[in-house]
Parts: C-alpha cells; sequence; structure tokens
C-alpha cells in the first residue's frame, strides 16, 4: 500500500466517523493576523491535560479562520469581549475536522463564542484579585502615607504618548514646581508588564529621592489595558514601598492594577489635576491656619496687654505699700540706731568716771612696785658687784703669790749658776 492510498483512507474514515462539526476549547498557543483583508488567519491551538497514567500531555493541532470567516468573526469578538484575537486567550471554537493527503491534520474555525472568552477572562481576572488578596497586595499601598504636598514625582510613562505630555503640560500650567523624572516603559502589548516593572525597579533605586510614583498613559482600546491586568505587575504594584497612583486612560472599567495602587485615577490630566488640588487644598489650609494664628496671636496680644496693665497697677500700689513698710522700717531702726550709741556713750562715760578714781591709786601701787623692783635689783647689782670684786682682789693676790716664787725660783737659779761659774774660774 502506497502512502497516499493509507492516508486517503485515514481521510475516507474521518470522514465517516467525525460529526460535521464540534465546539472544543483551546488556548491560542501561536496566531498569524492576515496583513490583507484576502489573507487567511492561521492558529495554533494547544491544551495541557493529563492521560490516564499521570503523565502531562500537551495536545496541539493547527487550524485556519479563512478570509471571509475571518472579516467576519474577528470584529464580532472584539465587539463584545474588548479583545482581539491573540496568542495566550482560551477560547470556545466550533471547528471541523479536516485531514488532507499532504498538508495533514487541520481544523477549519466556524465560529468562535465571545461569551466564554468574557467569562475565562472574567475567571482570571477573580483568580488575580484572590492571589493578590492573599497576599495582601490590594489593601498594603492604601495604607502607606501620602505625602501632604508630593512634589517629587516618579513618572513611567512613554515618553512620546500623548497622556504624558498632557500630565506634564497641566502641572507646569499650575502655580505650583514640581520636579519630574520620567522612566521610559512600553505601555502596551506583551512587553508592557516586564517594561513597567523595570521602571519600578529603577524608581526603587532611588525611592528616597521621590514622594510619590505615577504610572500614566494615554487612552486606548480595551486591548490595550490588558498589560495592567498581569498578575506580576500588579503585584510589584502593590507591594512597592512609596505611593503610586495611576492614570492609564479607561473611563470604565478598572485595571488590576488600579485595585492594587494607593489611589487610581483615570487619565493622567486627572492625575495631574488630583496633585494640583493637593497642593492647593494644602495651601488653602495653610492660609486659613496663617489667618488663624494671626488671630490668635492678636487676642492673645490684647489679653497680654490687659493683664500687663493690671499687673501694672497691682505692681505699682505693691510697691508703693512697700516704700512706705520701708520707709516706717528705717525711721525706727534710725531711732534705735541713735539710741543705743547715746547709751553707749553713757556707759562709757560711768566707766571713765570709774576709772578717773581708780587711777591715782593704781598710779601708787604701780610706783611702789616699781620702786620696790628697782631697790631689790640695787641690792641684787650691789650683791653682784662685791662678789665681783672679791673674785677679782682674790685673783690678783693669787697671781701676785705666783709671780713672787717664780722670781724666787729664778734668782735661786742665776745664784746656783753664778755659783758654778765663779766655781769653774776661781780668782788668782
Amino acid at each position: 500500500m502506497g502512502l497516499a492510498t493509507l492516508l486517503a483512507q485515514v481521510r475516507q474514515v474521518l470522514h465517516r466517523q467525525l460529526a460535521d462539526a464540534y465546539w472544543v476549547v483551546a488556548e491560542v498557543a501561536e496566531l498569524t493576523v492576515p496583513r490583507m483583508a484576502s489573507a487567511h488567519c492561521y492558529l495554533t491551538l494547544a491544551e495541557q491535560t493529563i492521560d490516564s497514567r499521570g503523565t502531562p500531555v500537551r495536545a496541539q493541532a493547527r487550524a485556519t479562520l479563512w478570509s471571509q470567516r475571518y472579516q467576519q468573526l474577528a470584529p464580532a469578538f472584539e465587539q463584545h469581549t474588548g479583545q482581539t484575537l491573540r496568542a495566550g486567550l482560551k477560547l470556545l471554537l466550533q471547528v471541523q475536522v479536516r485531514f488532507h493527503e499532504q498538508y495533514g491534520f487541520s481544523l477549519d474555525v466556524l465560529a468562535i463564542d465571545p461569551s466564554f472568552t468574557v467569562g475565562e477572562l472574567a475567571r482570571q481576572r477573580l483568580l488575580t484579585l484572590r492571589r493578590l488578596e492573599e497576599k495582601d497586595l490590594l489593601e498594603r499601598q492604601k495604607r502607606l502615607p501620602l505625602a501632604l504636598a508630593p512634589q517629587r514625582l516618579a513618572v513611567i510613562s512613554s515618553p512620546t504618548a500623548a497622556g504624558f505630555q498632557d500630565f506634564v503640560q497641566q502641572l507646569r500650567e499650575a502655580p505650583y514646581d514640581f520636579a519630574l523624572s520620567l522612566f521610559p516603559a512600553t505601555m502596551q502589548g506583551d512587553e508592557a508588564p516586564a517594561s513597567i516593572r523595570a521602571a519600578l525597579d529603577g524608581v526603587r533605586a532611588r525611592r528616597s529621592q521621590f514622594d510619590a510614583v505615577l504610572i500614566i498613559r494615554g487612552g486606548g482600546s480595551k486591548t490595550d489595558l490588558l498589560a495592567f491586568d498581569d498578575y506580576g505587575l500588579a503585584a510589584a504594584v502593590g507591594a512597592f514601598p512609596l505611593p503610586v497612583l495611576t492614570g492609564i486612560g479607561h473611563e470604565r472599567d478598572e485595571a488590576v492594577v488600579d485595585l492594587t495602587a494607593h489611589r487610581a485615577l483615570k487619565t493622567p490630566t486627572a492625575a495631574a489635576a488630583f496633585l494640583v488640588e493637593r497642593l492647593a487644598r494644602l495651601e488653602a489650609a495653610l492660609l486659613g491656619y496663617g489667618e488663624q494664628i494671626v488671630a490668635l496671636a492678636r487676642r492673645q496680644l490684647s489679653q497680654r496687654h490687659a493683664r500687663l496693665d493690671q499687673l501694672a497697677g497691682r505692681g505699682r500700689q505693691a510697691a508703693q505699700r512697700q516704700v512706705a513698710t520701708a520707709r516706717t522700717a528705717l525711721h525706727q531702726r534710725a531711732r534705735l540706731a541713735a539710741q543705743a550709741p547715746r547709751e553707749q556713750l553713757r556707759q562709757l562715760d560711768q566707766q571713765l568716771g570709774r576709772f578717773r578714781h581708780l587711777l591715782p591709786a593704781a598710779a601708787r601701787r604701780a610706783l611702789g612696785r616699781e620702786q620696790r623692783s628697782l631697790r631689790q635689783r640695787s641690792r641684787n647689782l650691789i650683791s653682784r658687784f662685791f662678789r665681783h670684786h672679791q673674785r677679782r682682789r682674790e685673783d690678783l693676790l693669787r697671781r701676785r703669790y705666783q709671780l713672787e716664787l717664780a722670781a724666787q725660783k729664778q734668782l735661786h737659779r742665776t745664784e746656783l749658776r753664778l755659783a758654778a761659774a765663779a766655781a769653774r774660774h776661781p780668782r788668782p
């Protein structure tokens, strides 16, 4: 049997055994959008399942949306779901099984049920919200305090987006000074979530320089906003350490990122208006507080002046009373001070009178004591003179005796020498 014959029999068996069409649930793994009206749309459908042995199995098949049917189904699908046909969507499709000896197995798409996709997207959104709620990422941002005057702003946006330009222009027209730092990011498409998260990482590294973060983009279709339903991006916003404000250009539906942000504004201009209004309210409050402080200060000054006048009057009266009391006390002390010296003088006069009577007798007694002392000294002097004279006399007598004795000894020795000399030389 030739291969062509075998494949022809396979096609015949499939044609006899299978129904004309089936409703199939599958995920769009790949999708080639036609570049012109007459071109066809080619898809790769896939489903991840588990076989009877518990082994993961990925079922996959090629599918075709012929050009005429694509022109009917694609706009209707986008109108009902707000999404364009794209990879990653889970669809409920009506398909016919096709087998060709040359091209093999494929499916022809006859219809797409948009209500299934709407429900699937809603289910995925609900699962995303539940995961965020379990990790407390829906309310964490809202518990962060937003600065009273957020003026140092990190802005995540496409630098060429009209919404960003409108945002900047509105802040420039405001009477307040805002410092903007742009962190460029892709704001739509499959690359948007990763790009915005990278920009958030850049802001995180410099978070001490900013009061708040703004994620803004211009308006767009519902499909353009799908990036803001991404779980990873929503979780990154919910866990960010600075307040995050969003203005991503939608008027009806809220993206998941809006729910995890500190505050969600509808458009970039609404975000700018919110910031300007916040500073205006703060300015008005400060001006009101200033007026209240001035009024309160004036009232207090008036009260203090009245109190000072009252205290000054009391002070003058107290001073006058103290002066009168001090004057009376001074007069009394002056009288007492004059009376005490007079009494002391009187006592001293009495003492002097007594001393005048006692002085002659004391003088006579002192004179008698001096005379007796003088006579005693005279007697002592005479006695000492006699004793000294006696010692001198005895000394002179002793010396005279010694001289007489020495003279006799000398005379005797002279006589002996003369006698000896006469004996040696007798006279003839």
